[in-house]
């Protein structure tokens, strides 16, 4: 059974954070880069959009969460957790953050975006224009990059499609040359 057949089984075909049933898409959470029943949930249009950040976050939209945080998948309770994170500043958010429980694992990789933290905080990744570069961006190499451990040259040019960025570093961002995952440094790729 595919990771979306079996998304779609353990939400009833629901959208795990605020049940609808229209446009439902299978949502990867970052910084993961492996599509698995762990590390992924199923979300309507209008959930995607908003955490994307394609559209203004609602925050009646998300009064869902009151019941969605308590779901027994780790994933679901990441993304209820960051999506609170970032209303904090509406009052009830900070409610139902206060009642939630993650354990440290889920914690941790519910940090790993920065959502708990301001935006004079946050890492910001720039590519060598200074544009800033996010989960899920293409970029170009602008020079020659040897890959470190590996006989593997990456040539000036090659497109790096879907990249991840560091939460912990702002010159570190991850994507596939081929078929080998590496870590590039930003000030080596330009947003395209």
């Amino acid at each position: 059974m595919s990771v979306l057949q079996t998304l779609q089984e353990r939400s009833n075909n629901a959208c795990e954070l605020c049940s609808s049933i229209e446009g439902l898409k299978q949502y990867t959470i970052p910084p993961s880069l492996n599509e698995n029943v762990a590390n992924d949930v199923l979300v309507c249009r209008t959930c995607l959009d908003q955490i994307e950040g394609n559209e203004e976050m609602n925050p009646n939209h998300w009064r869902c969460l009151n019941d969605s945080m308590w779901s027994e998948h780790k994933a679901v309770q990441i993304m209820a957790w960051r999506v609170l994170k970032r209303l904090r500043n509406e009052g009830w958010p900070k409610d139902l953050l206060d009642m939630m429980y993650l354990d440290d694992e889920a914690m941790r990789l519910a940090k790993a975006t920065g959502e708990d933290k301001d935006e004079s905080e946050r890492i910001i990744h720039r590519d060598i224009n200074g544009v800033i570069l996010e989960n899920g961006d293409n970029v170009v190499l602008v020079k020659d990059l040897k890959v470190k451990g590996s006989s593997l040259v990456a040539k000036q040019g090659t497109a790096v499609r879907n990249i991840r960025v560091d939460y912990e570093n702002d010159k570190f961002i991850e994507g596939k040359v081929g078929a080998q995952q590496i870590v590039i440094i930003t000030e080596f790729v330009k947003k395209i």
